[in-house]
């Protein structure tokens, strides 16, 4: 009898033994067959093949199985973004519509985010221990029947607008926070690597196609509320499918890992691991910058032609969406560059160095924060250089989101990735964008002319 014992990592003192067929019992790794009938050589050779079959049958499907819960998990990707930029993309006609000034509209933003980072932890617990399809599912209809009931709000009910951003905030924190570990679990090595990028591809494009989404709709119904209620339906079917076709993969089945630690010894690990710590510190700061130009950055550059009297100040709705057009379609593009540039640049560094994955990151920040400073410059008087610079800047800001994932997948076991992921997502968006766009709203509305702003005082 020969027999194969578990090295520990599996999580099992158990052994798996192989029986000689003279006692006509095989027990296998896969199971157990007993009293089997004699065979002829050319029998065992025609089952062997038959099995062979089967087994390659069943890998090419599980293959295919596993893209099509990677492209499923990225469409709901897409859909959060687009529903949380749409409502930037009509924030202006928000703003006449409620009658409230840049510190207001900057507060949609903040409270989604702050509702957003105290949920992330609850899910990422969840996430490590219970039904994850069950989880992403419902945060998907949760947040879908949220922003479609949003957009019958009356206009002297600023407040539930705003209630209604942190309620949507709650839904979006489960998919964010638990959808990559599903990614992590059903690939591995290069091929994750591939997968997040295409997850995390939908961040800018899912953000792109919400301000495209919100001046579209808007201005083909002729009412801002319209753009609310595309995601909504958009989010039902996903997370229809979602249930449906993604496969319930188990924790670190890629990496033949099982078990599972506590949840304050899952925390003590992660604040010790100094990888995770410092990566999570950078997108904190990555955060408070994304958040406030993704909130201001079209209006801004509305009131800059305003400035520049090459625009005509908005005094009746619906406004001019074309700097959102340009914003978001900017965003699609640029974001589809960053993947291919970063995951290109990791795998051609990889030759030369280990620290790829961070290095690629910081040059790419580094080179982002300089042109996003020059589109403050540039647009006192050109919008075409200002543009140019958005452009340069976001290529490579969007270069380094999946890196940075890539990185945790690495660097923190697969029991306590949802966790791991929703710690980072609290840390971020605390530092980070749960502030900056009430912040940035709040000095505009305080210290700063604004050229439309007589529409704003009701």
């Amino acid at each position: 009898m020969m027999c194969l014992e578990s090295d520990g990592t599996g999580g099992s003192s158990s052994q798996d033994c192989i029986v000689g067929t003279e006692g006509r019992n095989l027990e296998t790794l896969s199971g157990r067959m007993n009293n089997l009938p004699p065979t002829d050589s050319l029998d065992l050779k025609i089952a062997d093949i038959e099995m062979s079959s089967h087994k390659t049958d069943k890998g090419h499907n599980w293959k295919r199985a596993r893209v099509a819960a990677a492209g499923i998990l990225s469409i709901g990707n897409v859909l959060n973004y687009l529903d949380r930029y749409t409502v930037a993309g009509v924030l202006l006609d928000i703003q006449q519509h409620f009658g409230v000034k840049d510190s207001g509209a900057g507060l949609l933003q903040t409270v989604f985010i702050c509702s957003f980072m105290v949920a992330a932890p609850i899910f990422g617990y969840l996430g490590d221990r219970f039904n994850r399809k069950v989880i992403l599912s419902s945060g998907i209809f949760f947040w879908s029947a949220i922003t479609f009931s949003s957009s019958f709000i009356p206009k002297t009910y600023f407040w539930l607008l705003v209630l209604s951003r942190g309620l949507v905030g709650i839904g979006e924190a489960s998919y964010s926070t638990i959808a990559p570990t599903i990614i992590g679990d059903l690939f591995n090595k290069n091929t994750r690597t591939l997968m997040l990028s295409v997850f995390y591809f939908a961040i800018p494009l899912g953000s792109g196609l919400g301000y495209i989404t919100g001046s579209s709709v808007k201005q083909v119904a002729g009412d801002w509320r319209w753009a609310l209620r595309v995601s909504p339906v958009l989010g039902v079917i996903t997370g229809t499918l979602l249930l449906i076709f993604v496969p319930t993969a188990k924790r670190g089945h890629v990496e033949q890992l099982k078990g599972r630690s506590s949840w304050f010894r899952d925390m003590k690990a992660l604040v010790r691991n100094r990888s995770y710590v410092f990566s999570s510190l950078a997108t904190s700061t990555v955060s408070f910058a994304t958040g406030a130009l993704g909130m201001w950055i079209p209006l801004y550059l509305y009131r800059a032609q305003v400035v520049q009297k090459t625009v005509e100040p908005c005094s009746i709705p619906p406004c001019s969406t074309k700097d959102s057009l340009i914003f978001g379609a900017i965003t699609c593009i640029t974001g589809f560059l960053g993947v291919i540039i970063g995951a290109g640049a990791t795998k051609w560094c990889r030759r030369k160095t280990q620290r790829a994955d961070p290095l690629v990151c910081a040059v790419g920040m580094l080179g982002s924060a300089i042109f996003i400073c020059l589109v403050f410059v540039a647009a006192k008087s050109s919008s075409i250089a200002a543009y140019i610079c958005i452009f340069a800047g976001e290529t490579l800001l969007f270069s380094n989101w999946a890196i940075t994932a890539d990185i945790l997948m690495y660097v923190v076991i697969p029991t306590r990735r949802a966790t791991a992921v929703a710690l980072q997502s609290f840390v971020s968006h605390l530092l980070g964008d749960a502030g900056s766009p009430y912040m940035i709203g709040f000095v505009s509305s305080q210290f700063c002319f604004v050229p439309d702003v007589k529409i704003f005082s009701a």
